[in-house]
């Protein structure tokens, strides 16, 4: 008896010394990464000056003055060196996290020829989709089980594999259309990154925290100048790219790791909709004006100024402002379903998202309307409401409809 205690003793020192160095190692990946950002971003601020590689005002464009827009060079290279400097105490997904960087040095090139010259969105599809094969190939990860979500669980692998190629290529899309205003993309992907980080800490995947929390890191790098007013900088489709694949990544392999949900308790049985509420804001961003887009008769990738963070600006809101409002709104959801995942099943949970996402549309509804108001002279404000809304209701103008959506 007195043996297994001393063994049960033993085993859960080395565990706790094992969490305290994976707990100092994402601590100092994260500060080591921001401090990498925070020294490179000047200098490639200065290269672009230098070399005119900056992004040109326009009437779809959110800034008043020319700026650099390869903020993503920097967080890439932060991630780089800050990642490799410690040698990795956990084995288990070492080779995924190795993978993870393949794929990001893919998009890295992909999204810098993209930033100089543009793509064709048909080549950066598949350049989206290759990164995610091989994760999925050589790197065994697919989500495969849904949880019994609308009595759905085990899924056939094809469709396994073309579930996780959607996924990869939604989100890291949803990150490109969000990254609008200052901070916005950014705000949102540490937020997730440190959630996702947390919970690998938590259950002992040093690998997955350690890069969550050193793109963190990077991130809170580039924000201190992306929200600058004489040294900005903007990450580019270089930096949403490598963020929307490695939230994908994240996103995957936290779905994967709760399946064991019945046998462990650290792990969540409604893991997909978790993921979900932690990248709330692009998916529903997303979800919305590609639905306004394809209803109106336009391609879903066409361009306009119907994100929210476009509407939060229009009606007189700041930059740092609309940031604020937005993320606030992802912290608070992802504490929520935190609090109340365990007292509902994941269906329910499935149509709250649905009905947080028709909320979503009606709340960007109003602040159109409200945009046309706020922007209106006080004596023409009444009959300027009238027509907006007589020409969203008009069946013939379908189009003005659905942009009020």
């Amino acid at each position: 008896m007195n043996l297994d205690l001393l063994i049960c003793y033993l085993q859960n020192k080395f565990h706790d010394e094992i969490f305290t160095i994976g707990l100092y190692q994402c601590l100092l990946s994260f500060l080591v990464a921001c401090f990498v950002a925070v020294v490179s971003i000047p200098v490639v601020i200065k290269i672009s000056e230098l070399k005119g590689l900056m992004e040109k005002t326009g009437e779809r464009r959110s800034h008043t003055t020319p700026t650099p827009t390869f903020g993503g060079i920097a967080i890439f290279a932060a991630v780089l060196i800050s990642y490799f400097l410690w040698p990795s105490i956990d084995q288990t997904d070492i080779y995924r996290t190795n993978l993870s960087i393949v794929g990001m040095t893919i998009l890295f090139f992909v999204g810098i020829k993209d930033d100089l010259v543009g793509v064709d969105p048909n080549k950066k599809i598949f350049f989206q989709v290759l990164p995610a094969l091989i994760l999925i190939f050589f790197g065994d990860l697919k989500v495969d089980y849904l949880y019994g979500i609308m009595g759905f669980h085990h899924v056939e692998e094809i469709f396994s594999i073309l579930l996780t190629c959607f996924i990869f290529i939604a989100i890291t899309n949803a990150i490109n259309l969000i990254d609008g205003i200052d901070g916005l993309a950014g705000g949102i992907a540490t937020i997730a990154c440190v959630s996702f980080g947390g919970w690998f800490l938590l259950t002992n995947h040093f690998a997955m925290a350690c890069m969550a929390f050193t793109l963190a890191g990077a991130l809170v790098g580039f924000l201190r100048f992306n929200f600058s007013k004489t040294s900005k900088i903007f990450m580019g489709d270089t930096g949403s790219m490598i963020l929307g694949f490695m939230l994908s990544f994240f996103a995957v392999r936290f779905v994967n790791l709760n399946i064991s949900f019945r046998f462990d308790p650290t792990a969540f049985f409604n893991a997909p909709i978790i993921a979900i509420v932690i990248l709330i804001i692009p998916i529903f961003d997303t979800l919305r004006v590609f639905v306004v887009r394809i209803l109106a008769g336009r391609s879903p990738f066409s361009a306009d100024r119907n994100h929210m963070h476009h509407i939060l600006l229009d009606n007189g809101f700041s930059h740092i402002t609309a940031t604020t409002i937005l993320c606030s709104l992802s912290v608070l959801n992802i504490i929520l379903f935190f609090m109340l995942h365990r007292n509902i099943t994941n269906t329910q949970s499935l149509l709250i998202l649905c009905v947080l996402s028709a909320l979503y549309m009606i709340a960007s509804f109003l602040l159109k309307m409200r945009a046309v108001y706020v922007t209106t002279h006080p004596r023409r404000r009444r009959a300027a409401l009238r027509r907006a809304f007589q020409n969203a209701l008009e069946g013939r103008n379908k189009r003005k409809l659905i942009d009020y959506l």
